[in-house]
């Protein structure tokens, strides 16, 4: 409804206002316009209508904000409105009322602003009244001047009855597709939002890596002369040099990916060999880290099977690792991260899954983990943002949740290549056998 009319706010108020000109359209026909119309009143059970529809009414007008908020309160209003209409109009008239069309006005406002199913539920309520009222009522009134009028009275019933049921389908439908369109808007200026602060991660990134090298040049060359000067080598030069290596190896890796992202290098990969350069990378850059691997398939199984990737891939799955061990860390102490590896039954996807003992992630926190830069006491969650985008520019799915157990599950589904050469060949260049 408030994608529809605005906020759920301002739809309240256009559908009181419509129900409060509804209430004043009837009293001036009751009491003014009658005669003029032809409509046939019983003055004291109209009374009682009128007394109900301006309690209804303040009531309603009085809860307006709250009752609409959910899409239920408005049908039921629309409903109850539904009814109303249908007791002044057999009590001035019935079928001859020159004004039952206005039963439409209900209908209309459910198929804009409810499900499909709120609409035929008013369309059937509507015609069934009408119909009763026109199959029911007296002859006297179906006579004019002599005239036979029950064939036009009929015409009007069955003219009703097949503009119910346009607008029930047509104006639904034709909503339900606006509904679709302003998902897929909001869908882009999300995902337009994200490339914008990507870009911007990006921009730092390349700045503070090119502002980098120089000082790490100049440490390497310090370090070396520390080196020479000294007759034996200390743990302290140990220390340094390794953390220096690390250093520079990651430097290296960001200029790679950096080239890699820019050319669009994406190759088939064995996921064994992905498993090892992991083991290696949390070897060398996380040694403390605690890993417990449950591979749950065979090792030949394994062997056979590849997937997309670039030089993004092994940064984005450390980043999850890492996040992981430092989450473990801060509840338990001990850096501890499970690893998971499964695949489909079909054989179709593979699904990497690590798991921390952490505290978990925040209910309200989970929905914008990973697409969008959060406010969170433990940063702004840049990691996962960038290793979302990275997963998801090859193809795979990060989904995030909290394990019943405790900590957190970062679940990565890749597509497994069914014919890992079909992914070297350029996308410009498709045989003619699979455009076929």
């Amino acid at each position: 409804m408030a994608k529809i009319f605005g906020t759920s706010v301002q739809a309240a108020d256009q559908v009181a206002l419509l129900r409060t000109l509804g209430l004043l359209l009837q009293i001036s026909l009751t009491l003014f316009a009658a005669d003029t119309f032809g409509l046939s009143l019983q003055m004291q059970p109209l009374v009682y209508v009128f007394v109900l529809e301006v309690l209804y009414l303040s009531f309603t007008l009085a809860l307006r904000k709250p009752l609409f908020v959910k899409e239920s309160g408005l049908f039921i209003a629309l409903s109850l409105d539904t009814l109303l209409w249908i007791s002044w109009l057999y009590f001035s008239g019935g079928a001859t009322n020159a004004f039952i069309s206005l039963l439409l006005l209900p209908i209309a406002l459910a198929a804009v602003t409810l499900p499909i199913w709120a609409p035929w539920v008013l369309t059937a309520m509507s015609t069934l009244a009408y119909s009763m009222m026109i199959f029911t009522a007296p002859e006297s009134p179906m006579q004019h001047h002599g005239m036979d009028m029950s064939s036009h009275y009929l015409g009007m019933w069955f003219n009703f009855v097949i503009s119910a049921l346009v607008i029930t389908t047509s104006v639904a439908l034709i909503t339900k597709r606006m509904r679709r369109q302003d998902e897929l808007l909001a869908y882009m200026r999300e995902g337009q939002l994200r490339q914008e602060q990507l870009l911007a991660l990006g921009t730092v990134s390349a700045q503070m890596a090119h502002q980098l090298a120089t000082p790490l040049s100049s440490l390497r060359l310090l370090l070396d002369e520390v080196k020479d000067d000294m007759s034996g080598t200390s743990v302290t030069i140990t220390e340094m040099e390794s953390a220096l290596g690390r250093c520079e190896h990651t430097l290296a890796e960001l200029r790679l990916a950096t080239e890699s992202i820019r050319d669009r290098r994406q190759r088939p990969q064995k996921i064994t060999e992905i498993i090892e350069g992991l083991k290696q990378k949390i070897l060398l850059l996380m040694p403390q880290t605690e890993l417990n691997w449950l591979i749950n398939c065979a090792p030949e199984q394994l062997s056979e099977l590849s997937i997309l990737t670039d030089m993004s891939l092994t940064p984005a799955i450390m980043a999850l690792i890492e996040n992981a061990a430092r989450a473990s860390v801060e509840t338990i102490n001990i850096p501890q991260v499970d690893i998971g590896l499964d695949i489909a039954p079909n054989v179709d996807q593979l699904y990497l899954q690590i798991r921390d003992y952490g505290a978990g992630i925040a209910p309200s926190l989970m929905p914008q983990l990973g697409t969008l830069l959060v406010q969170s006491p433990k940063g702004l969650g840049a990691a996962l943002l960038l290793s979302h985008a990275s997963l998801e520019r090859l193809g795979a799915e990060l989904i995030l949740a909290n394990h019943p157990q405790g900590g957190t599950v970062a679940q990565i589904r890749f597509t497994i290549l069914k014919d890992p050469e079909l992914a070297l060949w350029p996308k410009t260049q498709v045989p003619d056998e699979i455009t076929s």
